[in-house]
């Protein structure tokens, strides 16, 4: 199979997961209401769609848990010569192998760690955008939450207003974001791509995908 058509086939693989998962999730087909759940919960539904794609016998779908990756450098995650995805999705066949990254976040109101939290989301669509330059085909960053302060705020402090991907939001490659407490919770961040924050909100939930 031509690397252009596996790459089209976990697109539509991940694309079908995601909306299953928001609409069980929404109306409560799921129960999973903290990141490690809906880690596993999504999981499940990748590799029950990823299986039903092997369509020769020579095509193979595998998923893997926060699994390792190797750099050619450093990571902003890891700070060393591997990264931890959360989850790793490879199709491949005996002439071509493709691979995915997904990284997850899932923020309750009622463990409101902010504006960290804002930060821990550009740190790793930046890790992602990495993780293109080391093998890795196509690089997703999904978010979960039923705090509307992460999409439909007014405003935030200015000293950590940078990090905002509200609904509609732009981000411009090569802008510099920057925390600027008295003690930053991080180093200044640049993105090498554009982005447009698109938010789903089903019921009481609020889901945010980006293609890094």
């Amino acid at each position: 199979m031509l690397k252009e058509n596996q790459i089209r086939l976990i697109e539509e693989i991940i694309e079908t997961a995601y909306k299953l998962l928001t609409h069980k999730l929404a109306f409560g087909g799921l129960t999973a209401r903290n990141e490690s759940a809906f880690q596993l919960e999504f999981g499940h539904i990748l590799k029950t769609i990823g299986q039903l794609y092997e369509f020769r016998l020579v095509d193979k779908f595998h998923l893997e848990f926060e699994t390792y990756i190797s750099l050619n450098g450093t990571s902003i995650k890891s700070k060393s010569d591997r990264a931890r995805i959360d989850l790793l999705l490879k199709y491949q066949d005996n002439e071509n192998s493709t691979k995915a990254a997904i990284e997850l976040k899932f923020f309750k109101k009622d463990n409101h760690r902010e504006p960290n939290n804002r930060y821990d989301v550009f740190k790793d669509i930046s890790n992602l955008e990495l993780y293109k330059k080391h093998d890795i085909d196509l690089c997703y960053f999904i978010l979960a939450t039923d705090h509307t302060h992460y999409c439909f705020k007014d405003s935030y402090s200015p000293d950590t207003a940078d990090f905002d991907f509200r609904h509609e939001k732009k981000y411009n490659a090569g802008t510099i974001l920057q925390y600027k407490t008295l003690k930053p919770y991080g180093n200044d961040l640049t993105l090498n791509q554009d982005y447009e924050f698109l938010w789903d909100t089903i019921n009481d939930l609020n889901f945010l995908k980006l293609k890094v």
